[in-house]
């Protein structure tokens, strides 16, 4: 049976979506690579770095271990790989943006490209705070309570996957501006829904936190004190680029034609 016009401009239309999504996955898995040789080099470094707020707050004669072989390779490797992803993260949503660029309008183009970068600012914002705020006070927390007699060693891989955990939960939560203003761009929700339904987000925020962080009051503040001001950020910031796409449209909006003074009719005025 011959294939009608509509099926195979469709099925064109379908192989090209195939190929393009091909070379930006292949750009940005050779962005990835491009971004891992030197933080490889560095590996041993980059791992020192990131164990830092845990040195630091370890008691006397704490250390940390390894307890499988290869552990001491893969796990730098892997932080490797995590500072490549980190550094690569821009030209990666750029990739994502290019994609699906094609098929936005013109107004949606404006908006698609500043939460890009406003995306991967908020991200690398997250983990910052994670790593410069939550983790040493999480730590001081959880060492300051370890038994007497009790040496504190603590598995270079456990950690690295604790560390992770965290950096990819505060990195969520500092998305939530950018969640607040697509879902009020996009019509889903309206600011004044979200201002409605505010406490119902502060009591999600505590239990989101609770169990996403490890079971200790301290990140469970660090994290739901942040994301409760970030929606408060995504309210006001919705708010005003509402405010002023609605005085765009009003000063768009086409003037009524004024008369002239000589199709005025003359208006009649009181003789005595």
């Amino acid at each position: 049976m011959p294939r009608s016009p509509a099926n195979t401009m469709l099925e064109g239309s379908f192989l090209s979506h195939l190929v393009e999504l091909r070379t930006r996955m292949i750009r940005v898995l050779g962005g990835l690579m491009l971004g891992f040789l030197p933080c490889a080099f560095y590996a041993r470094e980059l791992y020192t770095l990131l164990a830092q707020p845990l040195l630091e707050k370890l008691p006397q004669g704490g250390q940390m271990i390894a307890t499988d072989v290869a552990t001491p390779f893969f796990v730098p490797m892997q932080v490797a790989m995590m500072m490549a992803f980190v550094i690569t993260l821009p030209h990666t949503f750029y990739q994502i943006w290019a994609f699906v660029a094609p098929g936005l309008y013109s107004h949606e183009k404006r908006m698609a490209l500043p939460l890009v970068f406003g995306s991967s600012f908020l991200f690398f914002c997250g983990m910052a705070f994670a790593y410069f705020a939550a983790l040493p006070l999480v730590f001081e927390f959880i060492t300051y309570f370890a038994p007497e007699g009790v040496a504190v060693m603590t598995d270079i891989s456990k950690y690295l996957s604790f560390v992770l955990s965290m950096f990819l939960a505060f990195g969520i939560t500092f998305e939530v501006p950018v969640f607040v203003i697509i879902l009020v761009r996009t019509g889903v929700i309206t600011i004044e829904k979200l201002k409605e339904i505010r406490p119902y987000v502060i009591v999600g925020a505590f239990v989101i936190a609770a169990v996403i962080t490890p079971p200790d009051v301290v990140s469970q503040f660090m994290l739901a004190v942040p994301l409760c001001l970030l929606y408060e950020l995504g309210i006001f910031i919705a708010a005003f680029m509402k405010k002023k796409q609605d005085q765009e449209i009003q000063s768009d909006a086409p003037t009524p034609p004024q008369k002239d003074a000589s199709e005025q009719k003359d208006i009649p005025t009181k003789t005595d």
